[in-house]
């Protein structure tokens, strides 16, 4: 999209020996593009690479909250320290802008619907508890240095080469290679799911805004759907009987469950004009076929729980 849009990117994977930049390796645009590879973890690395840039979107993170379970520090170490570094090298960079990406699960369970940026926040797994502390850190430069970021808190956003992790991914992926009961855990909690090109025009216009600096703002469709429901859904567009086999391995601590989310998105329309463009069944037939396509589903293990 910011390639689309004209403006020169330089994009950041993970290092690893096998020299792979993940989904960037199939992008079509990917000689339009800069690639490096590294870690936010380190801050010399970071500081090298935010030279000469103008705007930052710091997505990087551990996003699976399941496995926050089993290695909560190595959360704190890309989430929070991560953070830390990335705002440092930006503001030592002189950048004109960095957005940093939050995420609805800091709310915790909804106290109340639907959820503003006043909602309180809720450490309810480590990965949110994480997420937490890094909105923090980055906001803390903001105060205390001026750095001119904004806080993009964006709902659950799933579309095409979304982690086999998420909900919707594991369902797709599980009727497609033609299953006939799929594993799931708890469906009764519901999301605010957007399609993910309304999740990237949501930060663009938060990064194209001088009203947002200083600001967390929701990204969201304000518009609640519950799991099963989600499923009901995707059966009816796949032409699916699949039954569905619960399984406890996928269900969440108790206390650790987010039950309700459902996003307000009044402030960012409000600042930018920004509202969603697809629904969640365009958003879904979208997913859907792109998951089907059977070279994409050959890269996802639908025989295995993705923690």
């Amino acid at each position: 999209m910011l390639v689309a849009e004209g403006y020169e990117v330089r994009a950041l994977a993970q290092y690893n020996s096998f020299n792979s930049w993940g989904w960037l390796d199939s992008s079509p645009i990917k000689q339009d593009i800069e690639v490096v590879t590294g870690d936010v973890r380190d801050p010399f690395f970071c500081k090298e690479i935010s030279k000469n840039v103008d705007v930052v979107f710091h997505l990087a993170a551990l996003i699976a909250i399941p496995f926050s379970y089993i290695a909560p520090q190595s959360y704190v170490e890309t989430n929070v320290t991560g953070t830390l570094n990335m705002c440092k090298a930006a503001m030592d960079a002189g950048v004109s802008r960095i957005i940093h990406t939050s995420t609805s699960e800091v709310y915790g369970t909804a106290q109340y619907v639907p959820i503003d940026e006043k909602h309180p926040l809720q450490p309810q797994s480590p990965y949110s508890a994480s997420k937490i502390a890094a909105d923090a850190m980055a906001m803390s430069f903001f105060n205390s240095f001026n750095l001119p970021l904004t806080i993009a808190r964006p709902f659950n956003t799933y579309g095409p080469r979304q982690s086999a992790r998420a909900v919707i991914p594991t369902i797709i992926s599980q009727i497609a290679s033609g299953k006939k009961e799929i594993n799931l855990g708890d469906m009764t909690p519901t999301r605010d799911f957007n399609y993910v090109s309304d999740t990237c025009r949501g930060f663009l216009a938060l990064a194209k805004s001088q009203a947002t600096v200083g600001k967390t703002i929701n990204i969201g469709s304000n518009f609640e759907i519950s799991i099963k429901d989600t499923l009901e859904l995707i059966k009816k567009i796949m032409q699916s009987d699949v039954k569905i086999i619960h399984d406890a391995e996928r269900v969440r601590p108790k206390n650790s469950e987010v039950h309700r989310l459902w996003c307000d998105n009044t402030q960012i329309h409000s600042m930018t004009g920004f509202k969603p463009e697809v629904s969640i069944e365009e958003g879904l037939r979208r997913t859907i076929e792109w998951f089907t396509d059977k070279q994409n589903l050959a890269k996802y293990k639908a025989d295995i729980y993705n923690v």
